[in-house]
């Protein structure tokens, strides 16, 4: 479990996060919801801490993250795997090379331990014909699987995933959450994910935080969406005519 308690954080004195208070619970897709440029990847950024916020807390499991000095921050960050927007694979490497990155880091692993787990990571996102192959011979779909290969290595108890479908097709975008999810699961991680995907929101979404100008304006489960009487969340929600007609079936529904 992850809890975030009073956040702030500013940029030349304008306030991008305001009081931010959640808590990402454990063994579920935590999803993260705002349009561009409404605080939503600065409060993924200050939660592993690529940011300091001037307030607030951040606790993993009652450790507060921001207390800690950089031994323990390091020690931490070995809990924690990262899936990045563009894959972000290192183009000299392999497959196998990428996914056993982490592991030569911050494992004390044989080679051989080293190459067998990645291999089992690789084996569970269904790539382990490819671990030969560099990032330019597989496609944008397969490269995110690797990421995700390469994220859970460590048995991770804490996924934190940036726009994992930027940039890919509805087939390849339902794979990938279909993997996040299971993953998550599977290792019973807290997984948090940043999106403005609707489609992975009701698709993945077990509890699902809305940011709008760097202040949380809703939270609750996907199923509560539709009923939401956030004016902000539903401006979000319901741009896309798709899901304006899904309410609207809904609304029927609940009417008959």
């Amino acid at each position: 479990m992850i809890e975030i308690d009073h956040l702030y954080k500013s940029f030349d004195s304008k306030d991008v996060l305001s009081d931010i208070n959640t808590t990402f619970e454990n063994g579920k897709t935590n999803l993260i919801i705002g349009q561009s440029g409404s605080g939503k990847t600065v409060l993924m950024k200050c939660i592993v801490g690529l940011l300091v916020p001037e307030k607030g807390k951040v606790l993993y499991d009652g450790r507060n993250f921001l207390a800690m000095d950089k031994k323990e921050k390091k020690s931490l960050r070995t809990e924690m795997g990262m899936i990045f927007q563009s894959a972000a694979l290192f183009d000299s490497m392999t497959v196998l090379e990428n996914v056993m990155f982490p592991l030569n880091m911050f494992s004390n692993m044989t080679l051989r331990e080293r190459i067998r787990r990645a291999m089992t990571c690789l084996d569970r996102v269904n790539l382990n014909g490819a671990a030969k192959k560099y990032p330019s011979e597989i496609s944008g779909g397969m490269q995110k699987r690797v990421a995700i290969a390469r994220a859970i290595s460590l048995n991770p108890q804490y996924l934190f995933c940036d726009e994992p479908n930027s940039g890919l097709d509805p087939k390849t975008s339902l794979v990938i959450d279909g993997l996040i999810h299971g993953i998550t699961h599977e290792y019973n991680m807290t997984t948090i994910i940043n999106t403005h995907d609707m489609n992975s929101v009701m698709g993945i979404g077990e509890k699902i935080i809305f940011i709008a100008q760097g202040k949380k304006e809703w939270e609750g489960e996907k199923s509560q969406i539709f009923s939401a009487t956030n004016e902000k969340l539903e401006n979000f929600v319901f741009a896309s005519d798709l899901f304006k007609k899904v309410k609207e079936m809904e609304e029927r529904k609940t009417v008959s």
